[in-house]
């Protein structure tokens, strides 16, 4: 897929988390929201990390999505140690080299870096304080998908130990760690700052911005390059389906190259069949939406009803909730039976519900908040069943 840089955000950005803007606060923690597919794991891997590299720090990226069946808390342990392994390697071959017989990290290089925020091991922050003397520069954690750390004990623990390991490398004037975590749901992103219980209770999370004009311009400047007789390209009937795709630049991109074809079939404006995709792609996801509700128990559908109305305020087995599960099924509900209910959103194939180990709940594809929005606004809220 085509990648369209963020130079302006990604220098921005770095700029803020080293603490050089007057009155932010990103020094302590950047906490970034953004819609799946919206590009947000490219900006920083892609960006925002060789901009920080670029101005002299250590960026250790890792993403909790990429191997979900490892403890989120041992992949950010393990991204850790082998960003150790490396600057300990070259530490080691810069003693060698001079002839030295011990180096200026006293016993790192003994530093058994699988064993990294284990109990029989370092602990994060000792690991992230030797990196940081080892490559005698500021270290960057970004941790891609953050709030899936907690989702297990470990990850909650990591995330502990990142917030002590920053209060400890950190000083008033001096910014030695800095972390970075992203997520594709800002209401589970949340959970990590805003209980007095969260680990980066304080910090603030921020709506990252989605691609805008920017990238029309620079798309519609490709078209009319590759393909003159098409000029002018009407960017705006494009900013309008990139909209419509949610600001998904991989169905955007699909849609332009298929209209772009000359397979295509279609007759008129390639803009045209742009704005077409876009409104079968809303139309498909809204349908899947609704046959995934409409396919559930009764009991199910009041509880994922109830979490879509409640968002983080869902308490599922107070007295308000068993009540409002007993009016949308007209049964008695217990709160064995409604726990039994999430359990099986939890377990249905995707799932849809999402459970850290605090046992809060989440809608676990944050897309269906805006379907009960729009259809909540547009008076066809829930979704009719046709077979009842």
């Amino acid at each position: 897929m085509m990648h369209f840089p963020r130079t302006a955000l990604a220098t921005e950005l770095a700029s803020a988390i080293q603490g050089r803007n007057l009155f932010g606060d990103a020094h302590n923690g950047l906490f970034l929201a953004a819609p799946r597919r919206t590009g947000k794991s490219t900006f920083l891997k892609e960006d925002l990390k060789p901009e920080l590299e670029r101005q002299g720090l250590v960026v250790v990226y890792v993403d909790l999505w990429s191997d979900q069946r490892r403890d989120p808390g041992n992949l950010i342990s393990d991204a850790v140690g082998h960003a150790l392994d490396m600057y300990l390697g070259m530490v080691a071959k810069t003693a060698k080299a001079a002839g030295l017989e011990s180096i200026s990290i006293v016993g790192a290089l003994k530093i058994d870096t699988s064993k990294i925020g284990r109990i029989d091991g370092m602990t994060l922050s000792e690991a992230l304080r030797v990196l940081h003397e080892a490559a005698r520069k500021p270290v960057v954690l970004v941790i891609d998908e953050a709030q899936h750390a907690l989702t297990s004990e470990v990850g909650e623990a990591v995330m502990a130990a990142l917030k002590s390991a920053r209060d400890q490398l950190n000083a008033p004037g001096r910014v030695d760690l800095m972390l970075v975590m992203s997520g594709s749901d800002r209401d589970k992103l949340l959970r990590l700052v805003n209980s007095n219980s969260a680990p980066f209770y304080g910090s603030q999370v921020q709506k990252m911005p989605v691609l805008g004009d920017d990238f029309i311009e620079h798309v519609v400047s490709l078209i009319e390059k590759q393909r003159p007789e098409l000029r002018p390209a009407n960017g705006a009937l494009l900013a309008k389906a990139f909209a419509r795709f949610g600001h998904r630049p991989q169905f955007f991109l699909a849609a332009l190259g298929e209209a772009l074809s000359p397979f295509s079939g279609f007759e008129g404006r390639f803009e045209d069949a742009v704005i077409a995709a876009a409104e079968l792609r809303q139309k498909d996801d809204e349908a899947r939406m609704e046959s995934e509700y409409l396919g559930l128990r009764p009991l199910e559908r009041a509880v994922l009803w109830r979490l879509l109305e409640q968002e983080h305020r869902f308490r599922p087995y107070d007295a308000d909730a068993l009540r409002f599960y007993q009016h949308k099924t007209g049964q008695k509900i217990t709160a064995q039976k409604a726990q039994t209910a999430l359990e099986s959103l939890r377990q249905h194939q995707p799932p849809m519900v999402w459970k850290s180990a605090r046992s809060e709940y989440a809608v676990d594809d944050a897309a269906m908040h805006r379907w009960y929005r729009d259809r909540t606004d547009a008076g066809t809220w829930p979704p009719n069943d046709p077979t009842a």
